[in-house]
């Protein structure tokens, strides 16, 4: 049986969006992630990390510098008990034709086929609105989260959430 997963945006979803980020030690979690995601790890939850990282494409940032981002995002989490099944990282430019780069589907879809995931019985969470139409093009609900430098449209997420609270709040059990 296909199990329930949360895609989550990573930056302003669960550490502070710092643009192009090149340097590990800017990581920094957004207040109550590391506990929201270790709560809804104890309730069965797989997590995949999808998520645009163009500032390679658009050679703002080297791929080593975003892989280091990446590992220290990974190994801070880790820390707290909290694991991936996999992290879909798009570095493609805006301009370049992927199924990868959200809001495209590709990224979801191909975590839900290597580890037996369940779009539909899944959530994307996401800062912005290519976040929110990435989940519901893959058939997920969705949840957006609530901020003022990337506003949406009241009635294209499922949900709006004002903090990682409010997320367990809304996911419940898987």
């Amino acid at each position: 049986m296909l199990k329930p997963a949360l895609f989550l945006d990573r930056d302003g979803t669960v550490i502070y969006d710092r643009g192009y980020a090149r340097d590990p030690e800017g990581v920094e979690l957004l207040p109550g992630a590391a506990e929201g995601l270790r709560e809804l790890a104890d309730r069965g939850w797989t997590f995949v990390i999808v998520s645009n990282q163009s500032g390679v494409g658009r050679g703002l940032i080297t791929l080593e510098e975003m892989l280091a981002v990446q590992g220290r995002f990974e190994s801070i989490l880790a820390a707290h008990g909290v694991e991936f099944a996999a992290s879909h990282l798009c570095v493609h430019s805006p301009d370049v034709d992927c199924d990868c780069r959200k809001p495209a589907p590709g990224s979801i879809f191909r975590a839900a086929a290597d580890h037996g995931l369940d779009p539909a019985r899944s959530w994307m969470i996401g800062d912005r609105e290519s976040d929110i139409v990435c989940g519901r093009n893959a058939g997920c609900s969705t949840i957006w989260m609530r901020n003022a430098d990337h506003p949406v449209e009241p009635t294209l997420p499922d949900h709006a959430a004002d903090g990682w609270d409010d997320i367990l709040r809304l996911v419940g059990n898987a």
